[in-house]
């Protein structure tokens, strides 16, 4: 009987300890180091993945939806309702969307350093809901008096200057907010994903196409059901519901906080940048020997940015390496514990971090010409279907909502490219299932934004044959059909999956880990330089071409014009933009983190040439 209650024991405890076994395997941990709300290690199976992803995506869609709910018909709600003439409601979108994208950097310097995705998201959602309905109350209560003005027939009467200061702060604090919230959510999604995981992985780099996908789709509602409203002059409805929309985006993104993986702040980037620098000019009379073996890395899994890997040293840039180069004053100045001074001796990681910027920033620059196309779509490519016939089976086509043929556009190259292109290229070029990588895709997306330039020159030189020479309202003043503008949207939209995509893709994968966020951010910058760029290019060329009385390319009348010269002179340089990005592409050298890039190391130790597949090679 005593026998048989040990042997029952014995049993009951191996059952127990099967079990925790069990448990232990079901709660994996994330191998990239991820961490849940209270600072533990993310369990692989209660976190992150598509449950988060899609709940993310939704928020996006949401969000865009009430962005683009404001800016698809800013233009023209400042011609028709503030009573600005073409070129100044051009240009103050142009530097509208700019300064969106400029408080990206804002919001991604906060993340990245002290706050954390998550929470950096939250605020600047807050901000981006207040933001919106002080936008619907200026205009209820003050802007679209008579009521039911800014329909392209009444007008609406004079603002009082407070009106006007009103409105303005609430469209900056739209652009604070959305701008400040936009790089984070990218990179919050990706965070979602384990980079060590195999099948993670490639639902990561799956993630920004359907992130770039979700946030067209809800721009799609924006540019057709909400422009149509606003078009017809219901300015505050539209308005109420981009407002309600963004509401609805902050509670589930709120709603899934117990299921997202976070990553640590890492610090303040700057003053390890300011290290580097310092660190590198205090020895710039100093000879260093050929190899690497004398430059400082702390030992162990430490690593000198705060939650992030060790970086592996890489050739180039030769001056920033003696920041790294331990010297004998070095060795004499270190304190008791063996620490040095990081003002005087970085490591490896902190040199190669600066490395890293300084080679993305190139390629960085040559894609701003690309983002003046672009901005194109929402400034005047609207205003130039303004002046075209929008009827279409007894049904008018606001100006604004034709860029609903980009978003389609978007959606069909998204599945054209990774369902048919990409597999298609991989087996080409036998390289595992990738077909073009990022910056190949880069490339591609410049070449399509030419052909769009060229479209829609050819279109205006149309519009104008079939156009009134003089007109009090020159909108429909074309018999030219507005759907002729569909393949420069069709083109656009093509060009945005190779480009926004990739380079999405592109700065992710290159930025260091505590860097991320303005991985990110560099793609909205380059967005918002291309809307400061366009709208200098904007203003060089109409007083050039206004000189000795003429009407100039882009006049209040655009049938006494010459839009075509302006759309052609973007094509010119985005092909010269073209030329130096194969250039700078060439160039660049890809990030070598430790663990992800020891292999390609050992094949050869200083990777002098670049490896085919990581440039823009035809």
């Amino acid at each position: 009987m005593a026998c048989f209650e040990v042997c029952k024991k014995i049993r009951e405890m191996g059952g127990e300890k099967e079990g925790k076994k069990i448990k232990e395997e079901e709660e994996e941990f994330t191998i990239d180091g991820t961490i849940d709300l209270r600072g533990r290690p993310a369990i692989r199976q209660r976190s992150g993945r598509w449950g988060a992803g899609i709940l993310l995506l939704v928020n996006q869609g949401l969000a865009t939806l009430a962005f683009f709910g404001v800016g698809v018909n800013l233009v023209l709600f400042l011609t028709r309702v503030i009573g600005q003439d073409n070129a100044e409601a051009a240009n103050n979108v142009s530097k509208w969307t700019g300064t969106v994208y400029i408080f990206s950097l804002v919001g991604a310097f906060l993340s990245d350093s002290y706050w954390g995705r998550y929470k950096t998201c939250a605020i600047f959602q807050v901000i981006f809901v207040i933001g919106l309905v002080l936008l619907s109350l200026s205009s209820y209560l003050f802007l679209v008096k008579p009521s039911g003005c800014g329909d392209g027939q009444t007008s609406c009467g004079p603002h009082s200057p407070y009106y006007i200061a009103f409105f303005y702060l609430s469209i900056y604090m739209v652009a604070l907010g959305n701008g400040g919230y936009q790089p984070n959510i990218a990179t919050f999604g990706s965070d979602q994903f384990d980079e060590g995981d195999s099948r993670e992985s490639h639902s990561k780099v799956a993630f920004f196409s359907y992130f770039y996908l979700a946030l067209n789709l809800g721009s799609l509602f924006s540019n057709t059901i909400l422009g149509y409203f606003e078009d017809e002059g219901m300015w505050a409805l539209g308005f109420w519901v981009s407002s309600g929309s963004a509401f609805v985006a902050l509670v589930l993104f709120l709603a899934g906080t117990p299921r997202y993986r976070h990553f640590t702040p890492s610090g303040n980037p700057l003053s390890r940048f300011s290290q580097v620098a310092v660190a590198a000019v205090k020895k710039w009379r100093v000879e260093m020997p050929v190899g690497k073996e004398d430059l400082y890395e702390v030992d162990g899994k430490d690593c000198a940015i705060k939650g992030g890997r060790k970086m592996l040293h890489t050739q180039g840039f030769k001056f920033l390496d003696k920041a790294a180069y331990i010297t004998s004053k070095d060795i004499s100045l270190q304190d008791k514990e063996g620490l040095h001074s990081p003002w005087r001796l970085c490591t490896v990681t902190q040199v190669e971090e600066v490395k890293c910027i300084l080679r993305l920033l190139p390629i960085w620059l040559c894609t701003i010409i690309y983002s003046v196309v672009f901005t194109q779509m929402a400034s005047l490519f609207v205003e130039q279907g303004a002046a075209m016939n929008t009827s279409f089976a007894g049904f008018r086509i606001p100006p604004a909502s034709m860029s609903s043929f980009d978003i389609l556009s978007v959606a069909a190259f998204i599945f054209i490219y990774r369902r048919i292109l990409d597999p298609f290229v991989g087996k080409l070029r036998k390289t595992g299932g990738k077909g073009l990588t990022e910056l190949q895709r880069m490339g591609v997306g410049l070449i399509i934004a030419i052909m769009a330039m060229i479209s829609a020159g050819i279109v205006e030189c149309y519009r104008l044959k079939y156009a009134q020479g003089e007109c009090l309202n020159c909108e429909g003043s074309s018999s030219m059909s507005i759907l002729w503008q569909i393949p420069q949207y069709a083109f656009i939209g093509a060009s945005e999956v190779f480009m926004y995509v990739g380079q999405l893709e592109f700065f992710n994968d290159q930025t260091p880990d505590g860097l991320k966020s303005f991985g990110s951010a560099l793609c909205m910058c380059s967005i918002s330089l291309g809307n400061y760029v366009s709208s200098l290019l904007v203003s060089i060329v109409v007083k050039i071409s206004k000189k000795d009385n003429m009407p100039g390319w882009i006049p209040g009348n655009l049938n006494r014009g010459h839009l075509d010269r302006f759309y052609f002179l973007l094509a010119v340089l985005t092909t010269v933009d073209f030329v130096l990005y194969m250039i700078c592409s060439k160039w660049y050298k890809s990030i070598k983190l430790e663990g992800k890039g020891q292999d390609m190391d050992n094949e050869d130790e200083e990777d002098e040439d670049n490896d085919e597949n990581d440039n823009f090679s035809v």
